[in-house]
C-alpha cells in the first residue's frame, strides 16, 4: 500500500520534548504547592491535551486545570519550548518522504503557534506542506479534531492515501475516528500494548523502520 499524505504527531514522534514539558508542568504544579521528585512521573502528560491531563492525573477541577495550563505556558513559551531535541534520523526520514513527492503534514494537539516555532527552531518547517495544531483558547485540542482540520485544509478526499504517525493512543484513535490508517511508533512515550489496544494498523520500533517503511511501502498491518 502506498500513502501520499503523511501526517505526523510532534511530541514523542518528531522530537523528544521531555525536559521542556516536564519542567513546565513542575513549574505549574509548584504554584499549587505540589512537588515532583521524579520527572518521569510526568511523562504521561506528553501527548494528550494538557487541561485534561491536569484533571486526570492531579484531580484538578476544570477551572484549576485551565489556570494550570496558563502557568505551564508562562514557563513553556520562553524556555520549555526549546528544551527539546529532534530524534536521530528524523531529518533523513522527512527528506526521503519529500523526495518521494509525498505531502508532509503536522497534526499535533500542541498549540499551532508553538508547533510552528519548534519546527522553525529545529529547521524542520521546510519539509512540511501544512501545520495543524490546537488553538490557545482550548479549541481543537482533541487529535481527531486536529486531523480533520488538516485533512480539510489540505483538501484530502481520498482517505486511503493518508496515514497518521504517532507514539500515543490519542494519535491512533484520532486517525481511526477520521477514517485513515495509522502507524504507532515505540521510540516515543507510548508502549506496544497501548498502541495495539488503540488499533494501530502498523507498529514500528524505530525511526530506521519508518525510513524503511517509506522506502519500500511493503509493510503488512501488524494484526
Amino acid at each position: 500500500m502506498s500513502f501520499q499524505y503523511i501526517l505526523f504527531d510532534l511530541d514523542g514522534t518528531l522530537t523528544d520534548p521531555a525536559i521542556g514539558i516536564t519542567n513546565s508542568i513542575m513549574y505549574a504544579l509548584n504554584k499549587y504547592g505540589i512537588k515532583i521528585n521524579n520527572r518521569s512521573e510526568l511523562y504521561c502528560f506528553i501527548g494528550p491535551p494538557l487541561q485534561k491531563s491536569f484533571e486526570k492525573f492531579f484531580g484538578f477541577s476544570v477551572d484549576e486545570a485551565k489556570k494550570a495550563v496558563e502557568y505551564y505556558r508562562e514557563y513553556y513559551r520562553d524556555k520549555g519550548i526549546f528544551e527539546n531535541k529532534v530524534y536521530d534520523g528524523i531529518r533523513e526520514l522527512l527528506q526521503l518522504i519529500k523526495e518521494r513527492k509525498k505531502s508532509v503534514i503536522l497534526a499535533t494537539s500542541k498549540p499551532e503557534i508553538f508547533a510552528k516555532q519548534i519546527l522553525e527552531h529545529f529547521q524542520l518547517s521546510r519539509y512540511f506542506d501544512f501545520i495543524a495544531g490546537s488553538e490557545l483558547d482550548g479549541r481543537r485540542v482533541n487529535k481527531d479534531e486536529v486531523i480533520r482540520y488538516a485533512l480539510d485544509s489540505c483538501s484530502i478526499s481520498d482517505l486511503s492515501k493518508a496515514i497518521m504517525i504517532g507514539d500515543r493512543e490519542y494519535d491512533i484513535i484520532g486517525a481511526k475516528k477520521q477514517g485513515i490508517k495509522s502507524i504507532g511508533v515505540l521510540y516515543g512515550y507510548g508502549n506496544r500494548s497501548e498502541l495495539e489496544n488503540a488499533g494501530a494498523d502498523y507498529i514500528l520500533e524505530s525511526v530506521a523502520e519508518l525510513i524503511d517503511f517509506f522506502s519500500n511501502d511493503k509493510y503488512e498491518p501488524w494484526h
